[in-house]
């Protein structure tokens, strides 16, 4: 959690707030880098997005915070309407113009820029969400996911936090 505040500190230091929104947008909806595209003005003004994806329709919900940040960025930046994160010809970002730009970030952040991936942020989510809910049902429906094996994937434990769990319980007198 660190670095993920690490990176969104240091993207607005460095005036690239359109990465730091990308980041909290990731990291506070949970949304796949290609559902970026779903992230719309009208959408925020209603709330909600509606991913279609793999066939299936879901719906994201997004945090107050976020919406008043998104809205401010898009007032602040003359978007109006449509999708919010463009590059200059209008157009929206791909994954791999947001993965450089996170690599050249990690670097001015002091941050390994071999463990900091856009869909890392997916899964920090998801570990963050699972602590507050500890609904895997729940975690499931918002990541989109049709089989909970899937979403095991995401809230696996290391074995340091696996060690620290087992260490809390007490169990050795």
């Amino acid at each position: 959690m660190q670095d993920y505040t690490t990176l969104i500190k240091t993207a607005l230091t460095q005036n690239r707030t359109q990465l730091a929104m990308i980041i909290e947008t990731l990291g506070s909806t949970g949304i796949r880098i290609s559902e970026l595209k779903y992230v719309t003005v009208e959408s925020l003004h209603t709330g909600m997005a509606y991913i279609s994806n793999k066939g299936k329709i879901r719906q994201i919900l997004y945090p107050q915070k976020l919406i008043y940040a998104l809205l401010s960025y898009c007032n602040s930046k003359g978007i109006l309407s449509g999708c919010v994160f463009k590059t200059a010809a209008g157009k929206p970002l791909d994954r791999s113009n947001i993965w450089h730009s996170m690599k050249k970030l990690c670097d001015s952040a002091g941050i390994d820029s071999a463990k900091v991936y856009p869909h890392n942020i997916r899964h920090l989510f998801a570990r963050c969400f699972y602590e507050q809910t500890n609904d895997i049902a729940k975690l499931a429906d918002v990541l989109g996911h049709s089989n909970i094996e899937t979403t095991r994937i995401y809230i696996k434990t290391s074995g340091n936090e696996h060690r620290r769990l087992l260490d809390g319980m007490g169990m050795v007198v």
